[in-house]
């Protein structure tokens, strides 16, 4: 295959799924991240695609009007690739799961597109993700739209949620410190004690940036069926009081990307 072919190839598969990450490409046609990186130089160059840290997405996408939750903090996204590799591998099929908006939980999302499972959402952008290229079965709760991030919220999300049930609840978060997990949000925060009460285990997932960071709302003290993963060792306050409440953590190491050339 020639370099034209495979860069043809490549804004195919931008133009077709709006947005890609260097891992899903240097996956997906079998090339580094380092080909996979002068790929999307290349066609920012040509006006296909606009970069973010670790992926792109096309330009039209990015008018005014759009959801800007890719573009306002699509920062540290090979943490977050990792991240959602770690739960995907732990969601089976005919599993039921929770995933709230932001960019880690669409990165998980589209790491579960080709699995038979149930997914609960009030993010439009994974909604639109699984309907158009996903295996899973997808309900979506009602409520008010939070435009910046496309994101559904208010009381009728809320009792929605209330009637439902999942085997998990993925979520993200603004920060972690000892008195528990933290967001910056606090309609964010009343809807997700509402997806933690509505599964049998949440896992939240935090890049570097989180542990040891409060933010405007509590969401939730530490607690049993509760697990935080995150790339970044926690320190000893919060070990302590996670070890107190019966919850759990996990720290999954990020590599340095290649540089070496295909």
């Amino acid at each position: 295959m020639t370099n034209k072919q495979r860069l043809d190839l490549i804004e195919q598969f931008i133009r077709e799924n709006k947005y890609a990450d260097l891992h899903t490409l240097a996956a997906r046609f079998h090339i580094s991240l380092s080909t996979a990186r002068r790929a999307l130089n290349d066609l920012e160059t040509a006006g296909v695609i606009r970069r973010h840290h670790g992926g792109a997405s096309l330009v039209d996408e990015d008018a005014p009007g759009g959801y800007d939750f890719i573009v306002s903090d699509d920062t540290r996204a090979d943490e977050k690739h990792v991240l959602a590799e770690w739960i995907a591998e732990r969601i089976t099929p005919g599993m039921t799961v929770m995933l709230d908006g932001g960019t880690t939980t669409f990165a998980v999302a589209r790491m579960l597109t080709n699995k038979r499972i149930i997914v609960v959402t009030n993010s439009l952008p994974i909604a639109a993700l699984f309907n158009e290229v996903s295996a899973c079965e997808t309900v979506v709760t009602g409520g008010t739209v939070y435009n910046r991030l496309g994101v559904l919220y208010g009381p009728t999300c809320e009792n929605a949620l209330a009637e439902l049930h999942a085997d998990m609840a993925i979520l993200g978060c603004a920060g972690i410190t000892a008195e528990g997990i933290w967001n910056s949000n606090t309609m964010i925060a009343s809807y997700q004690r509402r997806m933690m009460a509505a599964c049998n285990h949440t896992y939240f997932l935090a890049d570097s940036s989180k542990p040891g960071k409060r933010a405007l709302t509590l969401t939730s003290p530490f607690r049993p069926n509760l697990t935080v993963v995150t790339t970044a060792p926690l320190s000893k306050p919060i070990g302590q009081a996670l070890r107190a409440a019966e919850a759990e953590s996990v720290v999954v190491s990020c590599p340095a990307e290649s540089s070496e050339p295909s």
